[in-house]
């Protein structure tokens, strides 16, 4: 089942103020702040990566779950969660400044067609 625009639409109205952007990959979403892939919308439900500082921040509320089979375990953020703007802003915030910064695309060569 593919995740609702309005869910994405409402984390985001949620997270503003933060530099926090989706994009649309196979009908599910990734969430970006600071240019770091942060979060996973799938199912219409909020995933965000673990971290030490994030896991300690969430406390009892942290659940373990899975975006998809074979993913990466992620922080289970359930509705109430998201409801709590500045909770959820603070835990955004903490994993992105926990992440590295992502590497640089290489850029492609261009093709070159002998006839």
């Amino acid at each position: 089942m593919a995740t609702q625009q309005s869910i994405v639409d409402y984390i985001l109205d949620q997270l503003a103020g933060l530099d926090v952007r989706a994009r649309k990959m196979f009908g599910e979403y990734a969430l970006y702040c600071d240019d770091k892939v942060v979060a996973l919308v799938t199912d219409d439900t909020l995933f965000i990566k673990i971290t030490p500082a994030g896991r300690a921040y969430a406390g009892a509320q942290f659940r373990e779950g899975r975006a998809y089979p074979g993913a990466k375990a992620a922080m289970l953020v359930n509705e109430e969660m998201i409801e709590d703007r500045e909770w959820l802003k603070g835990l955004v915030r903490l994993t992105a400044d926990a992440l590295p910064i992502p590497r640089p695309k290489a850029r492609r060569k261009p093709k070159i067609i002998n006839y």
